[in-house]
């Protein structure tokens, strides 16, 4: 290209993490969603996705200056950015369009996403609405909550229906708790009874549970990429909040994951400020912001 960027692409996850894992393992915080998304379809296959690839962005020098893929199974299938310069940002956008796509969205770190959809718009005469923002932490020195009763444990497989409702239900409540009309409804649809019984094969899902025995609370994490496991979904059903249920489990699964010796993750709602309070006073640290953007 006439800027000195050059796009690579490939819908081969493995031969994605085999040229770009190296500068993913700089920096497996700000990568998570691109490394677990990059390891599950290398390792699982990609399903039934409308639109699939990865893509390595090299700068003039030949060293890699921008990470990006497109794997979303929901509409508008945004373009996920990881952190480039601006120039980079311009080579993905008129790179992606050179292929005859039609992008509905981008989400990732900013200001790389925000750029990229202005480029976008504005290639094709459209216009960009900031939809959900985000932002990740990373566990610092846990804090451990006040106790509460009950105590941790693994979902069971006869579970696995009541384990998706509740996860279905927590993409609802996070949109109402935000106050804002329904923003991650694509992501409620596409989460399906397969992806309950997968994280249930990877250990990755828990529920909480009172002295009654009484199921309280949900909470999940993804297997570690490159050393850093992400937390989520948290959910706790409206009649039993205020309880302590969540941080609770927060703080138990926290524990876990750092002693079997990961970095621990999670992303925040930035419009849910009683989320957000929570994971801060467990000793989480942000570090950077994420953005969802529609093109229309």
């Amino acid at each position: 290209m006439s800027s000195g960027y050059d796009v690579w692409f490939t819908d081969d996850a493995g031969e994605f993490l085999a040229r770009a894992g190296e500068q993913l393992a700089q920096d497996p915080v700000s990568g998570t969603v691109v490394t677990t998304i990059a390891q599950r379809i290398r390792d699982s296959g990609p399903g039934d996705l409308p639109h699939h690839w990865f893509a390595v962005v090299t700068g003039p020098d030949g060293e890699i200056a921008g990470i990006a893929m497109r794997t979303a199974p929901f509409a508008p299938y945004p373009v996920y950015l990881l952190a480039m310069p601006a120039a980079a940002v311009a080579a993905l956008a008129a790179a992606v369009l050179g292929r005859g796509e039609d992008v509905g969205g981008a989400t990732g770190l900013r200001p790389a996403a925000d750029l990229f959809a202005a480029a976008v718009a504005t290639a094709t005469g459209r216009t960009v609405v900031n939809g959900l923002h985000h932002r990740l932490f990373e566990l610092g020195t846990l804090v451990e909550p006040r106790p509460v009763t009950g105590r941790l444990r693994p979902v069971r497989p006869d579970e696995a229906e009541q384990a998706l409702a509740w996860v279905q239900q927590f993409f609802a409540d996070a949109d109402e708790q935000a106050g804002r009309p329904a923003g991650h409804d694509g992501e409620a649809a596409a989460f399906g009874i397969d992806d309950v019984h997968r994280k249930l094969a990877e250990g990755v899902l828990w529920f909480w549970e009172d002295d009654e025995g009484r199921v309280v609370h949900l909470i999940g994490a993804n297997p570690p990429a490159y050393g850093v496991s992400r937390i989520g979904p948290v959910y706790t059903p409206k009649a039993e909040r205020g309880r302590g249920w969540a941080g609770g489990a927060v703080a138990a699964v926290s524990r876990l994951l750092r002693e079997r010796g990961d970095r621990v993750i999670l992303f925040t709602d930035q419009a849910n400020p009683t989320s957000n309070a929570l994971y801060q006073a467990l000793g989480y640290e942000p570090v950077v912001d994420t953005v969802r953007i529609d093109i229309g």
